[in-house]
């Protein structure tokens, strides 16, 4: 069995842990090795400390990165959760794992603002915390994801769908 990588990219609120949770177990339904690189459990796990400044960020990225490959190449479907703001990083991504689907997951403004799982639209909007990536910190949207979903106006069955459609259109399943 080949694995592959589904990378999936958004703000903060979009649908990616929630998205991430219902692949999984379609995923298991259908008899496939999977598993969640999830990015917050990751940084939490590993290194609590480390900051997000756009150097940290990029080193959580990448560890990420190589975590994916390792399972990917090891016949594991690898789900990364992580809102990977930048474009470089994702690119990188890219030429790292080998069968690899970037998914943007989108939701607008608002839909984020009211969901706020974490709180953190919340603190950002009392100007508590800065530089949130997709408030008033940089979040650099995908130009040509293998899909996108749009959160705000598709139920997370659609959303699933989806991608497996794509994944099985790429030759991954």
């Amino acid at each position: 069995m080949v694995g592959f990588t589904i990378w999936l990219t958004g703000p903060s609120g979009a649908g990616k842990t929630t998205l991430a949770r219902a692949l999984k177990n379609r995923f298991k339904e259908m008899g496939y090795n999977v598993e969640i690189l999830d990015g917050d459990e990751i940084r939490n796990t590993l290194y609590p400390n480390l900051g997000f400044s756009k150097e940290a960020r990029e080193m959580h990225n990448k560890i990420v990165i190589h975590m994916a490959k390792l399972l990917s190449r090891n016949g594991v479907i690898a789900i990364v959760s992580l809102i990977s703001p930048y474009k470089s990083v994702r690119d990188y991504a890219r030429k790292e794992i080998e069968r690899f689907m970037e998914v943007y997951v989108y939701a607008p403004l608002e839909v984020r603002i009211k969901r706020d799982p974490k709180g953190l639209y919340a603190k950002a909007l009392k100007g508590e915390i800065k530089g949130l990536t997709g408030y008033d910190g940089t979040y650099e949207e995908p130009e040509n994801p293998e899909v996108k979903v749009d959160s705000s106006k598709m139920n997370v069955d659609e959303e699933v769908e989806l991608i497996i459609k794509k994944a099985k259109d790429l030759g991954y399943l």
